[in-house]
């Protein structure tokens, strides 16, 4: 007899129907799991076997054959074990076939018929409505995770029998509702904020004008002066994710399994950062079997690399492509798949390798030769993509022992939605969203300076020996301030503060 359970997997990181076909027929005692199953998938015949005997119903001892369709696709995972379960019960005459063509069904299956929890329910729940199936059976652990989607019935099980009552109308279950607005609200407030940072205004100034304009952003200053702890602080002043943002940030999560089971959904930008140890696979994505890397994990929030010039040099360009794109494409012999990476990069280093070069307090043992060998590390190309660069000094001792506290991050904030709103505006009609988006025929139209604007540009170039990539970084930076000031054309002191933004180009860069 032959039985057919809907189920689902993700690729990339979008999900697809599984067709799970079993068939039963006459031979000698054997289970045969086809459809290019990967070793999780194979082993489930013996989880399957024991989990059916263990929760009270019979397995068949004949020929038992599983294909997983499509059969040119891998399957990974466990996620398959309590469809096959079902199948097999399904095939043999155990349950009910009339929901079985309008149900989604996922779940692993312990060796007593308990339901487990698995990775990627959301995007597979996403599928499951665009394909206008009634409903999903899901383990109870993951029951959140699939109730964000709206307008399907999430039904949840915590084992096997549970699942055969329910197909056999033996057993009801209330479809499981989730309040994801209260939740969204709920979490969507962050553990640190701005008002920790003392001192270094100028600094907090370079990193709201990045916010507003999505720019990204370098900052250079000796051990101690606070980079990482400003860093840490970026993702509250950004504007607040979007229902739909935090969807897409979820998916990624959901995938790798690092959602929490009382926080089904992302409500706060992430903020990732690696350790400059970390491979090309991990930052970018890939692998034998392709996942997600950091720059994903950092989509819509903010990617953080520390010590940037320690980084090996292979993996700072492979940054490159999703700095330009904002997706990542991996491609492999059997299939290509493409990882959203819209990220906000900051990233800090030491201006030199002792980290006191141009410090007041101590003083730097690196000769010239070093410290251009040190920064020369950071490619053209990756800093021809940083927007901003900022250097930081020490911290004041009056600053440290000050009871003043700094601005607060809701403040900034602020400023920072009402500058993104602008630039909305400007770019309707447009792909672009933020300033730092902007491409050179862009800047014609939305860059027009003033008379005397355009010649501190000129000075800068030609005096303060400016790259010439560094005249659009300018023209850039420069509406996002005057976005800031709401200001409709850009004045001289909004280029002059861009001017300021440039300290590599200025004093590190090697020619």
């Amino acid at each position: 007899m032959l039985a057919t359970i809907l189920s689902g997997a993700v690729m990339g990181v979008d999900a697809y129907i599984v067709k799970v076909e079993i068939d039963i027929a006459d031979g000698l005692p054997v289970f045969n799991t086809v459809g290019l199953p990967d070793s999780a998938v194979k082993e489930s015949r013996d989880r399957v076997n024991a989990a059916i005997k263990n929760s009270g119903f019979y397995f068949p001892t004949s020929r038992i054959t599983a294909n997983l369709a499509p059969a040119d696709v891998r399957k990974e995972g466990s996620a398959f074990d309590l469809p096959i379960a079902l199948g097999v019960m399904a095939a043999s005459g155990q349950i009910r076939t009339d929901l079985l063509n309008k149900l989604l069904i996922l779940g692993e299956l312990a060796l007593d018929g308990d339901v487990r929890a698995i990775h990627g329910c959301l995007p597979v729940a996403i599928f499951a409505k665009a394909q206008h199936l009634k409903g999903v059976i899901v383990p109870k652990a993951n029951a959140k995770e699939a109730a964000i989607v709206k307008g399907l019935d999430v039904y949840p099980v915590e084992s096997l029998r549970e699942a055969v009552d329910f197909l056999n109308n033996d057993q009801s279950i209330q479809p499981y509702h989730y309040d994801i607005q209260q939740t969204f609200s709920q979490y969507a407030d962050y553990s640190t904020d701005f008002s920790d940072v003392k001192g270094q205004e100028h600094a907090k100034r370079a990193v709201e004008v990045a916010a507003a304009g999505g720019h990204n952003l370098i900052m250079i200053g000796p051990p101690g002066s606070g980079k990482t702890m400003i860093a840490k602080r970026i993702p509250t002043i950004l504007p607040k994710m979007t229902l739909d943002e935090a969807l897409e940030t979820t998916k990624i999560q959901s995938i790798m399994g690092l959602l929490q089971n009382d926080l089904p959904l992302v409500a706060t930008r992430t903020f990732r950062s690696p350790h400059h140890t970390i491979s090309d696979a991990g930052l970018i994505g890939g692998g034998k079997f392709p996942r997600p890397g950091e720059v994903s994990f950092a989509h819509n929030g903010v990617l953080f690399l520390d010590e940037l010039p320690e980084f090996r040099k292979p993996v700072l360009e492979a940054m490159r492509q999703p700095l330009e794109d904002h997706q990542v494409t991996i491609s492999r012999a059997a299939a290509s798949l493409t990882y959203p990476a819209n990220f906000m990069l900051v990233t800090a280093m030491n201006p030199c390798p002792c980290g006191y070069f141009g410090d007041s307090t101590r003083e730097c043992r690196c000769t010239p030769m070093q410290i251009q060998k040190y920064v020369s590390r950071i490619s053209g190309p990756l800093l021809d993509r940083i927007d901003i660069q900022v250097e930081i000094p020490a911290v004041k001792y009056q600053d440290l022992v000050s009871d003043e506290t700094g601005e607060p991050s809701a403040g900034i904030r602020e400023r920072v939605q009402k500058a993104r709103n602008l630039q909305q505006q400007r770019f309707t009609q447009t792909k672009i969203y933020c300033n730092a988006n902007m491409e050179p025929r862009d800047l014609r139209e939305f860059c027009k300076v003033q008379d005397d604007a355009q010649e501190l540009l000129r000075i800068a170039i030609t005096q303060l020996g400016l790259s010439a990539r560094a005249y659009d970084r300018i023209l850039k930076v420069s509406r996002t301030i005057a976005d800031l000031a709401d200001s409709p054309s850009i004045e001289v002191e909004h280029v002059s503060e861009a001017i300021q933004y440039r300290s590599l180009d200025r004093n590190f860069h090697a020619p």
